[in-house]
């Protein structure tokens, strides 16, 4: 299962980044790594970003983004 296919509020633990090693450190320099805890805060209309919690803050993030980030709902 991917970030994108979350429903509001679910919660999940982030199991890998499928892209390239500028994707992966990019994700690391927000803050987002494999094994940290995630939740789906808000969905953007017209398939726009999606709001994350993870460690204790707030991101945005682009659905093409998300769909690259493999989690295992909890």
């Amino acid at each position: 299962m991917t970030l994108d296919q979350l429903r509001f509020g679910q919660r999940a633990r982030i199991v890998g980044i499928a892209g390239g090693r500028g994707l992966q450190r990019r994700l690391q320099q927000i803050g987002i790594h494999p094994g940290d805890m995630v939740s789906l805060a808000a969905l953007g209309s017209f398939r726009g970003p999606i709001l994350i919690a993870i460690n204790g803050t707030q991101l945005a993030l682009g659905r093409g983004v998300a769909r690259r980030i493999r989690v295992e709902p909890l």
